[in-house]
Protein backbone atom coordinates (compact mmCIF):
# COMPACT_ATOMS: atom_id res chain seq x y z
CA UNK A 1 0.00 0.00 0.00
CA UNK A 2 1.11 3.49 -0.92
CA UNK A 3 1.76 5.62 2.14
CA UNK A 4 1.42 9.01 3.25
CA UNK A 5 2.32 11.69 5.62
CA UNK A 6 0.20 14.67 6.57
CA UNK A 7 -0.15 15.17 2.79
CA UNK A 8 -1.40 18.64 1.93
CA UNK A 9 -5.34 20.08 1.13
CA UNK A 10 -3.43 20.18 -2.35
CA UNK A 11 -2.62 16.60 -2.53
CA UNK A 12 -6.07 15.27 -1.28
CA UNK A 13 -8.03 15.48 -5.04
CA UNK A 14 -5.21 12.94 -6.46
CA UNK A 15 -5.49 10.87 -3.41
CA UNK A 16 -8.86 10.23 -3.94
CA UNK A 17 -9.00 9.21 -7.53
CA UNK A 18 -9.65 5.64 -7.44
CA UNK A 19 -8.00 2.96 -9.66
CA UNK A 20 -9.63 2.07 -12.97
CA UNK A 21 -8.52 0.49 -16.20
CA UNK A 22 -8.49 2.44 -18.76
CA UNK A 23 -10.24 0.87 -21.89
CA UNK A 24 -10.01 2.83 -24.26
CA UNK A 25 -12.18 0.12 -26.75
CA UNK A 26 -15.04 -0.14 -23.62
CA UNK A 27 -17.15 1.74 -24.78
CA UNK A 28 -17.47 1.03 -28.34
CA UNK A 29 -17.68 -2.73 -27.26
CA UNK A 30 -20.14 -2.20 -24.98
CA UNK A 31 -22.11 0.00 -27.82
CA UNK A 32 -22.07 -2.87 -29.91
CA UNK A 33 -23.26 -5.65 -27.67
CA UNK A 34 -26.16 -3.26 -26.88
CA UNK A 35 -27.12 -2.69 -30.44
CA UNK A 36 -26.53 -6.05 -31.44
CA UNK A 37 -29.17 -6.98 -28.61
CA UNK A 38 -31.45 -4.35 -29.36
CA UNK A 39 -31.52 -5.78 -33.15
CA UNK A 40 -31.27 -9.76 -32.80
CA UNK A 41 -32.82 -10.30 -28.93
CA UNK A 42 -32.60 -13.73 -28.13
CA UNK A 43 -30.32 -15.00 -30.36
CA UNK A 44 -28.04 -12.36 -30.09
CA UNK A 45 -27.94 -13.06 -26.18
CA UNK A 46 -27.04 -16.68 -27.17
CA UNK A 47 -24.32 -16.29 -29.65
CA UNK A 48 -22.83 -13.20 -26.77
CA UNK A 49 -23.26 -16.18 -24.15
CA UNK A 50 -21.25 -18.71 -25.85
CA UNK A 51 -18.77 -15.92 -27.41
CA UNK A 52 -17.91 -14.46 -24.32
CA UNK A 53 -18.83 -17.00 -21.32
CA UNK A 54 -18.19 -20.35 -23.56
CA UNK A 55 -21.57 -21.64 -22.87
CA UNK A 56 -24.36 -23.06 -25.06
CA UNK A 57 -27.71 -22.53 -24.33
CA UNK A 58 -31.18 -24.12 -25.22
CA UNK A 59 -32.84 -21.68 -23.14
CA UNK A 60 -32.21 -18.34 -21.40
CA UNK A 61 -34.88 -18.98 -18.94
CA UNK A 62 -34.40 -20.97 -15.26
CA UNK A 63 -36.74 -23.70 -15.30
CA UNK A 64 -38.87 -24.75 -12.41
CA UNK A 65 -37.27 -28.06 -11.70
CA UNK A 66 -33.54 -26.28 -11.88
CA UNK A 67 -34.34 -24.35 -9.03
CA UNK A 68 -35.91 -27.21 -6.91
CA UNK A 69 -31.90 -29.22 -7.73
CA UNK A 70 -30.70 -25.95 -7.11
CA UNK A 71 -32.49 -25.90 -3.71
CA UNK A 72 -31.32 -29.38 -2.22
CA UNK A 73 -27.43 -28.72 -2.96
CA UNK A 74 -27.19 -25.69 -0.71
CA UNK A 75 -26.33 -26.98 2.94
CA UNK A 76 -28.97 -26.38 5.43
CA UNK A 77 -26.90 -24.33 7.31
CA UNK A 78 -26.34 -21.96 4.84
CA UNK A 79 -29.88 -21.43 4.04
CA UNK A 80 -30.65 -20.51 7.90
CA UNK A 81 -28.16 -17.88 7.76
CA UNK A 82 -30.00 -16.39 4.33
CA UNK A 83 -33.45 -16.57 6.07
CA UNK A 84 -32.02 -14.65 9.29
CA UNK A 85 -30.58 -12.36 6.59
CA UNK A 86 -33.12 -12.04 4.81
CA UNK A 87 -35.41 -11.26 8.13
CA UNK A 88 -33.11 -8.29 9.10
CA UNK A 89 -33.38 -7.25 5.70
CA UNK A 90 -36.91 -6.91 5.69
CA UNK A 91 -37.39 -5.26 8.92
CA UNK A 92 -34.86 -2.55 8.28
CA UNK A 93 -36.35 -1.75 5.16
CA UNK A 94 -40.04 -2.27 6.02
CA UNK A 95 -39.45 0.55 8.49
CA UNK A 96 -38.89 3.01 6.02
CA UNK A 97 -42.47 2.51 4.68
CA UNK A 98 -43.82 6.30 5.36
CA UNK A 99 -47.51 7.73 4.98
CA UNK A 100 -47.34 11.60 4.40
CA UNK A 101 -50.39 12.63 5.66
CA UNK A 102 -52.11 15.82 3.38
CA UNK A 103 -51.26 19.04 4.22
CA UNK A 104 -53.42 22.23 4.14
CA UNK A 105 -50.89 24.73 2.98
CA UNK A 106 -53.70 27.47 2.99
CA UNK A 107 -57.84 27.05 3.45
CA UNK A 108 -59.18 24.88 1.16
CA UNK A 109 -56.20 23.98 -0.41
CA UNK A 110 -54.92 20.65 0.47
CA UNK A 111 -51.72 18.66 -0.88
CA UNK A 112 -50.17 15.18 -0.07
CA UNK A 113 -47.81 12.79 -1.63
CA UNK A 114 -48.06 9.31 -2.38
CA UNK A 115 -45.36 6.23 -2.69
CA UNK A 116 -45.98 4.08 -5.67
CA UNK A 117 -44.02 0.56 -6.53
CA UNK A 118 -41.93 0.89 -9.66
CA UNK A 119 -43.95 -1.93 -11.53
CA UNK A 120 -41.02 -3.04 -13.76
CA UNK A 121 -37.94 -4.00 -11.92
CA UNK A 122 -34.55 -6.08 -12.98
CA UNK A 123 -31.97 -7.22 -11.04
CA UNK A 124 -28.65 -8.11 -12.07
CA UNK A 125 -26.19 -10.29 -10.05
CA UNK A 126 -23.03 -11.28 -11.02
CA UNK A 127 -21.57 -14.52 -11.49
CA UNK A 128 -17.46 -15.14 -12.07
CA UNK A 129 -15.38 -15.57 -9.40
CA UNK A 130 -17.97 -14.84 -6.56
CA UNK A 131 -21.46 -15.23 -7.12
CA UNK A 132 -22.61 -12.83 -5.54
CA UNK A 133 -25.90 -14.03 -4.18
CA UNK A 134 -26.16 -11.74 -1.01
CA UNK A 135 -26.98 -8.69 -3.74
CA UNK A 136 -29.89 -10.74 -4.60
CA UNK A 137 -31.30 -10.46 -1.02
CA UNK A 138 -30.76 -6.91 -0.76
CA UNK A 139 -32.19 -6.19 -3.99
CA UNK A 140 -35.27 -8.18 -4.18
CA UNK A 141 -35.99 -8.34 -0.70
CA UNK A 142 -37.34 -4.53 -0.94
CA UNK A 143 -38.35 -4.64 -3.93
CA UNK A 144 -41.57 -6.91 -3.21
CA UNK A 145 -41.72 -5.16 0.13
CA UNK A 146 -42.22 -1.40 -2.01
CA UNK A 147 -45.26 -4.06 -4.10
CA UNK A 148 -43.32 -4.11 -7.54
CA UNK A 149 -45.38 -6.28 -10.00
CA UNK A 150 -42.71 -7.43 -12.09
CA UNK A 151 -39.17 -8.50 -10.56
CA UNK A 152 -36.79 -10.12 -13.40
CA UNK A 153 -33.17 -11.73 -12.30
CA UNK A 154 -30.53 -11.88 -14.77
CA UNK A 155 -26.95 -13.86 -13.49
CA UNK A 156 -24.55 -15.87 -16.01
CA UNK A 157 -24.52 -19.03 -16.51
CA UNK A 158 -21.77 -21.49 -15.22
CA UNK A 159 -19.49 -23.16 -17.44
CA UNK A 160 -21.75 -26.77 -17.71
CA UNK A 161 -24.83 -24.03 -17.96
CA UNK A 162 -26.33 -24.01 -14.55
CA UNK A 163 -26.44 -21.14 -12.05
CA UNK A 164 -25.02 -21.12 -9.24
CA UNK A 165 -27.32 -22.93 -6.92
CA UNK A 166 -27.42 -20.78 -4.20
CA UNK A 167 -28.80 -17.42 -6.38
CA UNK A 168 -31.39 -20.02 -7.18
CA UNK A 169 -32.33 -20.84 -3.59
CA UNK A 170 -32.32 -16.70 -2.86
CA UNK A 171 -34.65 -16.39 -6.00
CA UNK A 172 -37.22 -18.98 -4.61
CA UNK A 173 -36.98 -17.67 -1.12
CA UNK A 174 -37.73 -13.90 -2.00
CA UNK A 175 -40.36 -15.37 -4.05
CA UNK A 176 -38.90 -14.90 -7.83
CA UNK A 177 -40.12 -16.63 -10.70
CA UNK A 178 -38.26 -15.36 -13.59
CA UNK A 179 -34.57 -15.54 -13.68
CA UNK A 180 -32.55 -15.54 -16.79
CA UNK A 181 -28.89 -17.18 -17.77
CA UNK A 182 -27.38 -14.24 -19.09
CA UNK A 183 -24.82 -11.99 -17.65
CA UNK A 184 -22.67 -8.97 -18.63
CA UNK A 185 -23.53 -6.12 -20.62
CA UNK A 186 -25.53 -8.28 -22.77
CA UNK A 187 -27.69 -8.72 -19.91
CA UNK A 188 -28.77 -5.50 -19.18
CA UNK A 189 -29.55 -4.78 -22.77
CA UNK A 190 -31.84 -7.86 -22.09
CA UNK A 191 -33.58 -5.68 -19.58
CA UNK A 192 -33.54 -2.53 -21.63
CA UNK A 193 -34.92 -3.42 -24.67
CA UNK A 194 -36.67 -6.59 -24.10
CA UNK A 195 -36.53 -9.80 -26.02
CA UNK A 196 -38.67 -12.46 -26.99
CA UNK A 197 -38.03 -14.21 -24.07
CA UNK A 198 -36.56 -11.19 -21.10
CA UNK A 199 -39.27 -8.27 -20.59
CA UNK A 200 -38.41 -4.82 -20.45
CA UNK A 201 -38.16 -3.40 -16.82
CA UNK A 202 -38.46 0.36 -16.20
CA UNK A 203 -34.99 0.68 -13.66
CA UNK A 204 -32.23 -1.76 -13.26
CA UNK A 205 -30.87 -2.84 -9.99
CA UNK A 206 -27.19 -4.12 -9.35
CA UNK A 207 -23.00 -4.18 -9.47
CA UNK A 208 -20.69 -5.86 -11.95
CA UNK A 209 -18.29 -5.52 -13.97
CA UNK A 210 -16.70 -2.58 -16.51
CA UNK A 211 -18.62 -3.77 -19.11
CA UNK A 212 -21.71 -3.71 -16.97
CA UNK A 213 -21.37 -0.34 -15.29
CA UNK A 214 -20.89 1.12 -18.94
CA UNK A 215 -23.68 -0.51 -20.15
CA UNK A 216 -26.30 0.48 -17.53
CA UNK A 217 -24.67 4.14 -17.99
CA UNK A 218 -25.58 4.10 -22.01
CA UNK A 219 -29.26 2.69 -21.07
CA UNK A 220 -29.69 5.43 -18.29
CA UNK A 221 -28.56 8.23 -21.58
CA UNK A 222 -31.46 6.40 -23.19
CA UNK A 223 -33.93 7.17 -20.69
CA UNK A 224 -34.29 3.83 -18.74
CA UNK A 225 -33.78 4.19 -14.98
CA UNK A 226 -30.67 2.76 -12.72
CA UNK A 227 -29.79 2.12 -9.53
CA UNK A 228 -26.91 4.71 -8.78
CA UNK A 229 -23.29 5.12 -10.79
CA UNK A 230 -21.19 2.36 -9.65
CA UNK A 231 -18.01 1.05 -9.86
CA UNK A 232 -15.41 -1.00 -8.02
CA UNK A 233 -15.85 -1.57 -4.05
CA UNK A 234 -14.00 0.39 -1.84
CA UNK A 235 -13.69 0.80 2.26
CA UNK A 236 -11.80 3.41 4.41
CA UNK A 237 -11.04 2.72 7.47
CA UNK A 238 -10.12 5.54 10.68
CA UNK A 239 -8.28 3.99 13.22
CA UNK A 240 -6.44 4.97 16.56
CA UNK A 241 -4.25 3.95 19.37
CA UNK A 242 -6.78 1.68 20.62
CA UNK A 243 -8.10 -0.13 17.68
CA UNK A 244 -6.57 -4.08 17.28
CA UNK A 245 -4.83 -4.28 14.21
CA UNK A 246 -5.76 -7.60 13.03
CA UNK A 247 -9.39 -6.35 12.97
CA UNK A 248 -7.97 -3.53 10.74
CA UNK A 249 -5.92 -5.34 8.77
CA UNK A 250 -9.15 -7.88 8.52
CA UNK A 251 -11.50 -5.11 7.48
CA UNK A 252 -8.64 -4.15 4.82
CA UNK A 253 -8.50 -7.21 3.44
CA UNK A 254 -12.08 -7.79 2.95
CA UNK A 255 -12.43 -5.47 0.50
CA UNK A 256 -9.49 -5.86 -1.43
CA UNK A 257 -10.31 -9.79 -1.83
CA UNK A 258 -13.48 -8.39 -4.14
CA UNK A 259 -11.16 -7.17 -7.14
CA UNK A 260 -8.01 -6.29 -8.06
CA UNK A 261 -9.53 -2.73 -9.15
CA UNK A 262 -11.09 -2.56 -5.50
CA UNK A 263 -9.44 0.53 -3.12
CA UNK A 264 -8.99 0.19 0.67
CA UNK A 265 -7.58 2.87 2.34
CA UNK A 266 -6.10 3.13 6.09
CA UNK A 267 -6.23 6.84 7.71
CA UNK A 268 -4.80 7.02 11.45
CA UNK A 269 -3.04 9.37 13.82
CA UNK A 270 -1.02 6.68 15.22
CA UNK A 271 2.60 5.37 13.59
CA UNK A 272 2.81 2.37 15.80
CA UNK A 273 -0.99 1.16 14.31
CA UNK A 274 0.40 1.53 10.91
CA UNK A 275 3.00 -0.49 11.05
CA UNK A 276 1.39 -3.23 13.16
CA UNK A 277 -1.29 -3.18 10.65
CA UNK A 278 1.25 -3.63 7.46
CA UNK A 279 2.97 -6.36 9.50
CA UNK A 280 -1.19 -7.94 10.32
CA UNK A 281 -1.48 -7.22 6.37
CA UNK A 282 1.45 -9.03 5.29
CA UNK A 283 0.15 -12.62 7.93
CA UNK A 284 -3.55 -12.30 6.66
CA UNK A 285 -3.11 -12.14 2.89
CA UNK A 286 -1.06 -15.30 2.49
CA UNK A 287 -3.85 -17.52 3.98
CA UNK A 288 -6.65 -15.80 2.04
CA UNK A 289 -8.29 -18.33 -1.53
CA UNK A 290 -8.04 -15.14 -3.24
CA UNK A 291 -5.19 -13.58 -2.26
CA UNK A 292 -3.69 -12.66 -5.89
CA UNK A 293 -7.07 -10.57 -6.36
CA UNK A 294 -6.70 -8.70 -3.03
CA UNK A 295 -2.75 -8.41 -3.65
CA UNK A 296 -3.38 -6.31 -6.75
CA UNK A 297 -5.66 -4.48 -4.67
CA UNK A 298 -3.54 -3.38 -2.23
CA UNK A 299 -1.12 -2.42 -4.62
CA UNK A 300 -3.63 0.88 -5.65
CA UNK A 301 -4.08 1.62 -1.86
CA UNK A 302 -3.30 3.62 0.64
CA UNK A 303 -2.05 4.23 4.56
CA UNK A 304 -2.58 7.53 5.49
CA UNK A 305 -0.94 9.04 9.00
CA UNK A 306 -2.75 12.24 10.16
CA UNK A 307 -1.74 14.41 13.24
CA UNK A 308 -5.24 16.23 13.73
CA UNK A 309 -8.72 14.19 13.94
CA UNK A 310 -10.13 18.06 12.29
CA UNK A 311 -7.78 16.86 9.12
CA UNK A 312 -9.17 12.94 8.85
CA UNK A 313 -12.94 14.00 9.55
CA UNK A 314 -12.33 16.38 6.23
CA UNK A 315 -10.32 13.99 3.90
CA UNK A 316 -13.42 11.30 4.93
CA UNK A 317 -15.69 14.10 3.75
CA UNK A 318 -14.11 14.90 0.45
CA UNK A 319 -13.09 10.98 -0.07
CA UNK A 320 -17.05 9.97 0.55
CA UNK A 321 -16.68 6.26 0.79
CA UNK A 322 -18.43 3.34 -0.03
CA UNK A 323 -18.01 2.03 3.63
CA UNK A 324 -16.55 3.63 6.51
CA UNK A 325 -15.32 2.15 9.40
CA UNK A 326 -14.65 4.21 12.45
CA UNK A 327 -12.86 2.02 14.49
CA UNK A 328 -11.79 4.53 17.51
CA UNK A 329 -12.69 4.84 20.96
CA UNK A 330 -14.78 8.34 20.13
CA UNK A 331 -16.68 6.70 17.05
CA UNK A 332 -19.74 8.12 18.03
CA UNK A 333 -18.65 11.40 18.22
CA UNK A 334 -16.68 11.10 15.65
CA UNK A 335 -19.69 9.88 13.21
CA UNK A 336 -21.70 13.30 13.41
CA UNK A 337 -19.34 14.71 11.54
CA UNK A 338 -19.68 12.53 8.60
CA UNK A 339 -21.62 13.90 5.73
CA UNK A 340 -20.45 11.50 3.07
CA UNK A 341 -20.59 8.28 2.73
CA UNK A 342 -22.49 4.87 1.83
CA UNK A 343 -22.48 3.34 4.63
CA UNK A 344 -20.94 4.15 8.34
CA UNK A 345 -19.63 0.68 10.78
CA UNK A 346 -18.66 2.00 14.46
CA UNK A 347 -16.65 0.50 16.92
CA UNK A 348 -14.09 -2.22 16.66
CA UNK A 349 -16.83 -5.12 16.53
CA UNK A 350 -18.57 -3.74 14.00
CA UNK A 351 -16.50 -4.78 10.85
CA UNK A 352 -18.37 -3.91 6.77
CA UNK A 353 -18.78 -7.37 5.79
CA UNK A 354 -22.26 -7.59 8.37
CA UNK A 355 -23.60 -4.63 6.13
CA UNK A 356 -22.64 -6.77 3.32
CA UNK A 357 -24.70 -10.00 4.11
CA UNK A 358 -27.15 -9.60 7.54
CA UNK A 359 -27.39 -6.49 9.59
CA UNK A 360 -30.22 -5.37 7.71
CA UNK A 361 -28.63 -2.51 5.78
CA UNK A 362 -28.67 -2.29 2.06
CA UNK A 363 -25.13 -3.02 0.69
CA UNK A 364 -25.58 -1.70 -2.55
CA UNK A 365 -24.04 1.66 -1.96
CA UNK A 366 -22.47 4.70 -4.14
CA UNK A 367 -18.97 4.49 -5.11
CA UNK A 368 -16.23 6.33 -6.82
CA UNK A 369 -17.13 9.76 -4.46
CA UNK A 370 -20.77 9.42 -5.50
CA UNK A 371 -21.43 9.61 -2.00
CA UNK A 372 -21.02 12.95 -1.81
CA UNK A 373 -24.74 13.26 -3.84
CA UNK A 374 -26.07 9.90 -4.02
CA UNK A 375 -28.14 7.58 -1.28
CA UNK A 376 -27.60 3.82 -1.25
CA UNK A 377 -30.54 1.92 -2.25
CA UNK A 378 -33.53 2.03 0.24
CA UNK A 379 -37.12 1.27 -0.29
CA UNK A 380 -37.49 4.53 -1.69
CA UNK A 381 -35.41 3.53 -4.37
CA UNK A 382 -38.28 0.99 -5.77
CA UNK A 383 -41.02 3.68 -5.70
CA UNK A 384 -41.57 6.94 -7.17
CA UNK A 385 -43.93 9.63 -5.72
CA UNK A 386 -47.04 10.92 -7.09
CA UNK A 387 -47.83 14.72 -5.40
CA UNK A 388 -51.93 15.36 -5.48
CA UNK A 389 -53.81 18.29 -4.74
CA UNK A 390 -57.28 19.61 -4.29
CA UNK A 391 -58.72 23.14 -4.06
CA UNK A 392 -62.06 23.98 -2.69
CA UNK A 393 -64.17 27.14 -3.78
CA UNK A 394 -62.66 28.46 -0.88
CA UNK A 395 -59.15 27.47 -1.77
CA UNK A 396 -59.42 28.70 -5.68
CA UNK A 397 -61.20 31.99 -4.25
CA UNK A 398 -57.97 32.23 -1.54
CA UNK A 399 -55.38 31.07 -4.24
CA UNK A 400 -56.77 31.91 -7.65
CA UNK A 401 -55.47 35.69 -7.43
CA UNK A 402 -52.13 34.72 -6.27
CA UNK A 403 -51.72 32.50 -9.60
CA UNK A 404 -52.97 34.83 -11.58
CA UNK A 405 -50.13 37.19 -10.99
CA UNK A 406 -47.69 35.09 -11.62
CA UNK A 407 -48.99 33.67 -14.85
CA UNK A 408 -49.52 37.05 -16.30
CA UNK A 409 -45.95 37.72 -15.18
CA UNK A 410 -44.21 35.18 -16.90
CA UNK A 411 -46.88 35.82 -19.81
CA UNK A 412 -48.58 32.28 -19.89
CA UNK A 413 -52.30 33.96 -20.30
CA UNK A 414 -53.82 30.38 -20.67
CA UNK A 415 -52.53 29.61 -17.66
CA UNK A 416 -53.90 32.29 -15.84
CA UNK A 417 -57.42 31.74 -18.11
CA UNK A 418 -57.59 28.54 -16.43
CA UNK A 419 -57.82 30.30 -13.24
CA UNK A 420 -59.88 32.67 -13.93
CA UNK A 421 -62.46 31.08 -16.00
CA UNK A 422 -63.45 29.49 -12.31
CA UNK A 423 -63.23 32.28 -10.49
CA UNK A 424 -65.75 34.37 -12.74
CA UNK A 425 -68.00 30.90 -12.40
CA UNK A 426 -67.95 31.72 -8.82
Amino acid sequence: MKQYINPSRTKWAELCQRPALELEFLEGRVKNILNRVKVSGDEALKELTLQIDNVSLDSLLVSKEEIEIAENQVPEDLKQAIRIAASNISKFHSAQQNQVAPIETMPGVTCWRKATPIEKIGIYVPGGTAPLFSTLLMLAVPAKIAGCQDIILCTPPKSDGSVDPTILFVAKEVGLTQVFKVGGAQAIAAMAYGTATIPPVYKIFGPGNQYVTKAKQLVSMEGLAIDMPAGPSEVLVVADEAADPAFVAADLLSQAEHGSDSQVVLVSTTAGLIESVEKELALQLETLPRKNIAALALQNSLIIEMNKEADIIDFVNTYAPEHLILNTENCDIMAEKITNSGSVFLGQFTPESVGDYASGTNHTLPTNGFAKAYSGVSLSSFQKFITFQKLSKDGIVTLGPVVERMAEAEQLMAHKRAVSIRLRNL
